[in-house]
């Protein structure tokens, strides 16, 4: 038997102008010939009517009934831009503005707004769709102060997390309602991009039941951290997981910053599944052994390999490392079936209940 789900494909970087992958059900199709049984769909007018299917558990059902004549399920719905738009800092206010609809363009406060109520729909979504977990990013406010130089005021840290807490938190009572996890992607260039972040904002949020993580172990290569430790540390946490693989090749050019180089020329930088540095091996027996029961999801960014190429490699592969739980100890051919008598007489002890075994 199995807890984990997949292989599933997340379509955002495959949609395209031309077929199969300019409507979902060509999407569907050409996912279910590679193997997958499952996509993680954005949140766009292309793919998906979010307001319809916030609204009406038909027109979902309908979704739903189309994907499955492919032998294709949902497996998360994705506000990855819209999440983003949560909380933008200034800084980023032209660069983003693309992430939303022109009516909104140059208007950072009814930006937000739109994006608010997106993940919101989204939420009543996932729930129409009978979805246990959402993708997302959290925005950010304090990220182009990171690295501190000049020395970041006291308090400017603590003010961004409090401020995206305010803002998320009425995000997340939807989720609770909906019973549905919001899992935020830890990534760079959100506010939520490593462990120590992730538990200011978990802090913040009031460790609100439904903020929940998106382990991504890319993201994790790419800044050096321990992606197996975070695992061990956040488990009860993860409730979405990208397959993602990547590699970090430092030199004495250039190292985790990137030096404002292309992504192929980069010291770290995405792979196709299989052609990186990440242990997949470790990271889906640690997930097995903590029992996550989510989808293993194919997310293809890479420098170098075809889309298509590192999306026909991707299905076999996450099928390969899905472990199938076992359902006994692989030591119970020699069990001995002894009674508590019995192991007491093993220890020399007198049977339970005696007047000998009963002590002073």
């Amino acid at each position: 038997m199995t807890a984990m789900k997949g292989p599933a494909i997340f379509l955002a970087q495959f949609q395209g102008d031309t077929a199969p992958f300019d409507t979902l059900d060509g999407l569907a199709e050409w996912a279910a010939g590679l193997g997958y049984v499952g996509v993680q769909i954005p949140c766009n007018s292309r793919l998906i009517d979010l307001k319809t299917a916030a609204e009406s558990k038909e027109y979902c059902q309908d979704l739903q009934g189309r994907l499955a004549r492919h032998g294709i399920e949902v497996t998360e719905l994705s506000t990855h831009l819209q999440g983003q738009l949560v909380a933008v800092h200034p800084a980023y206010d032209t660069l983003f503005d693309g992430f939303a609809p022109p009516e909104v363009h140059g208007k950072p406060a009814e930006r937000q707004i739109w994006a608010v109520e997106q993940v919101k729909m989204a939420a009543r979504a996932s729930a129409n769709l009978g979805l246990k977990a959402h993708a997302t990013f959290s925005g950010a406010l304090a990220w182009p102060y990171v690295y501190p130089w000049p020395q970041r005021p006291a308090g400017l840290v603590e003010e961004a997390f409090a401020e995206l807490a305010r803002r998320w938190l009425p995000i997340l009572d939807v989720f609770e309602e909906s019973g549905v996890d919001c899992a935020f992607e830890v990534h760079a260039g959100e506010d939520l991009h490593d462990g120590a972040s992730w538990e200011r904002f978990l802090t913040a949020v009031g460790e609100h039941p439904r903020a929940r993580l998106l382990f991504d172990p890319s993201h994790y290569v790419l800044q050096q951290l321990d992606y197996l430790d975070f695992i061990d540390r956040y488990h009860d946490r993860i409730s979405c997981f990208h397959v993602k693989d990547a590699e970090f090749n430092p030199t004495g050019r250039s190292g985790v910053y990137g030096g404002y180089q292309d992504w192929v020329d980069r010291a770290g930088r995405f792979r196709s599944l299989g052609d990186g540095q990440v242990d997949f091996s470790s990271i889906f027996s640690k997930l097995a052994q903590y029992g996550y029961t989510g989808w293993a999801v194919l997310e293809w960014e890479c420098a170098l390999k075809r889309s298509e190429d590192g999306a026909r490699e991707g299905a076999p592969f996450i099928r390969d490392h899905i472990i199938h739980l076992t359902d006994h100890a692989f030591d119970d051919f020699a069990k001995s079936g002894v009674d508590r008598d019995a192991i007491r007489a093993i220890m020399g002890l007198p049977a339970a209940g005696s007047d000998a075994g009963q002590g002073n």
